[in-house]
Formats: C-alpha cells, sequence, structure tokens
C-alpha cells in the first residue's frame, strides 16, 4: 500500500515536471506498444482496435477525464488498482477524452500513458471523440493551447506526436455475453463485429468511427437522427436493441456525456452513461467511475449501480 502511494505520487510530480523530450520520448513508447498489440496482450484477446475480455476478475471503467487531474488521482488511489493488479486480474478501461478541457491535460495524457507502460496487460486505452481524427476534431480543440503553455516552444512537436498517438487507441472494448464498451454510441449501420473492430480503417467512407466516437442515445426517437453537436448522430432505443443483441451484449456501457451525478442511464436499462471528473467547464457536482466484478452477469443497466462509485 505504501509503495503505491509513493508510486502514484512520484508520478504526479513527473507528469507536472516533465520537459517535452520526455514527453515525445513517452508517446513514442506509448505508440510502439499499442502498435505491438496484435492478436493478444495478456489474457485480452485483440482483433484491430477491438479489445475482446473474457468474463473473468475486475474491471474499473473510467470516462471522461478532460484534464482534472484531481479526479484521475481520486480514481487511482480510491480503486486501488495500483496495488491490486499486478497479482489479481484487475483491469482497468479508460473510455476517452483524456485531455483538451481542463486544465492539465498534457500532465493526464503523461498519467495514463506511464500507467499503459507499466501494466501493459491491465490497462485499456480507448479513444474518445477528443482524440478523433483530424476530420473530426472537437471544437472549441483547447489542446494545442495547453501543449504551448505547458512546453513552450517544443509545444507542436510534443502536440504533433499525442495526435499521432490517438490513431492507435481502442475502438471498443467487448465482455462476452455482458458489456460492449465505446465511448459516444452505436454505429448505426454496424453489421458485424468487425464493422467496429475495424472502424478507424473505413472512416471517413462509412460512419461507423464517428458514430463511436460522437453519437448520444435519445430516450424520445425511433432510429437515428443529426446530432446538435454537428457529428455523429442521436439513436433510439431501437438502435441499441439491435445493436446489444448483435454482439450478444447486454449493456452499452459509455462516457462522452457530462451528467450532474456522475452517471445516467437510457433506453429503458440498455445503456449507463459514465462521466468521471467534475467541475469546470462542466461544472457538475459529481464525478463517478465503475468498478465491477465481470464475472457476474448483469441483465440490465441499475444493477449495476451498487458499483458505481460517485465522488
Amino acid at each position: 500500500m505504501a509503495s503505491s502511494k509513493k508510486y502514484l505520487s512520484s508520478l504526479v510530480k513527473n507528469a507536472n515536471q516533465a520537459s517535452a523530450n520526455e514527453f515525445i520520448q513517452l508517446i513514442e513508447s506509448s505508440i510502439n506498444q499499442l502498435e505491438s498489440e496484435v492478436k493478444h496482450v495478456g489474457s485480452l484477446q485483440i482483433a484491430g482496435r477491438l479489445v475482446k475480455m473474457s468474463p473473468k476478475g475486475e474491471a474499473i471503467m473510467v470516462g471522461d477525464i478532460h484534464g482534472d487531474l484531481n479526479s484521475l488521482v481520486y480514481i487511482l488511489e480510491n480503486s486501488r488498482f495500483l496495488e491490486r493488479s499486478l497479482k489479481e486480474d484487475v483491469f482497468m478501461i479508460f473510455l476517452g477524452d483524456y485531455g483538451d478541457r481542463g486544465t492539465y491535460s498534457p500532465e493526464v495524457y503523461y498519467i495514463i500513458l506511464k500507467l499503459k507502460e507499466r501494466f501493459p496487460e491491465n490497462v485499456i486505452l480507448m479513444r474518445g471523440n477528443h482524440e478523433g481524427p483530424n476530420d473530426l476534431l472537437a471544437h472549441p480543440h483547447d489542446l494545442p493551447n495547453q501543449f504551448q503553455r505547458r512546453f513552450g516552444e517544443s509545444w507542436q512537436e510534443a502536440y504533433t506526436k499525442i495526435r499521432d498517438l490517438f490513431n492507435y487507441l481502442y475502438n471498443a472494448v467487448l465482455i462476452s455475453e455482458r458489456f460492449i464498451i465505446l465511448h459516444g454510441g452505436v454505429p448505426s449501420r454496424a453489421r458485424t463485429i468487425d464493422d467496429i473492430a475495424y472502424a478507424h480503417k473505413t472512416h471517413p467512407k462509412e460512419t461507423h468511427l464517428e458514430e463511436i466516437l460522437w453519437s448520444d442515445p435519445d430516450d424520445e426517437i425511433k432510429g437515428t437522427y443529426p446530432s446538435p453537436r454537428g457529428a455523429g448522430k442521436l439513436f433510439g432505443e431501437d438502435i441499441t436493441e439491435k445493436f446489444l443483441k448483435m454482439l450478444n451484449t447486454k449493456v452499452l456501457v459509455r462516457g462522452h456525456e457530462p451528467s450532474e451525478n456522475g452517471f445516467k442511464v437510457n433506453h429503458h436499462n440498455k445503456i449507463l452513461t459514465l462521466f468521471s471528473r467534475k467541475g469546470a467547464p462542466y461544472y457538475n457536482n459529481h464525478g463517478a467511475y465503475l468498478q465491477i466484478d465481470i464475472s457476474k452477469k448483469a441483465e440490465k443497466a441499475t444493477q449495476l449501480i451498487h458499483n458505481i462509485r460517485k465522488f
């Protein structure tokens, strides 16, 4: 316990002090790590940019962090991931949107990449809409200003490298007969699991990646409608139901949407949204993450609420 606290303290200190060159080297190392994850890494099966997990052990699912260093540190401390992951089947799944809004975006990226470096078989880094391809940049796009403030004259190289990294982050995580986990929403035209695994390859010809990163559920509609975000779609319960049936799963776990309580449920218990940071610029009073034994089946999202850690 003491060693994990010391490691976390050192990690935060290094994140605040790392030079642009150190940051760039970490990103290059992370790209090499992610690029090497072909077919499997540890017990995880890899197909394209899809992670397939066996229903064994514990998963800690973390929604949007958006540069909130305090929330990230809180989650790492209270989930006890650092001390448990070396001796137990414990996985930390990040749902994307690590930076580009909050004050400490470079520092958050540094910490999550260091976690991946130290625990490559236990940490899964997914892609959010703020880690999207160049034709789907979120607006306003704060990251260049944050990198310039953090790294000075070397900011452009660091920024270019982090954008290269985004192309290697995962589209989704599938836990057999239980959960499909992605950042935004259902790719409404997906017909097979390969449409998810290789969504980055078919973009922009197909809309799969755009919808995975940008779409939101709507309880009042059927089918899909254009999203007020300007990318992705609003999708109804019928779209969710068809998607879950195709994948033989029960619940879609996602991030992407701020929530006053850190989480919310949509589509009659078929969708759980997690938002794992709080405060400005979203001004939600609570963040939340999910810590769950994935060996146990869940038929609906409300069964997961007692596993949600709200802060």
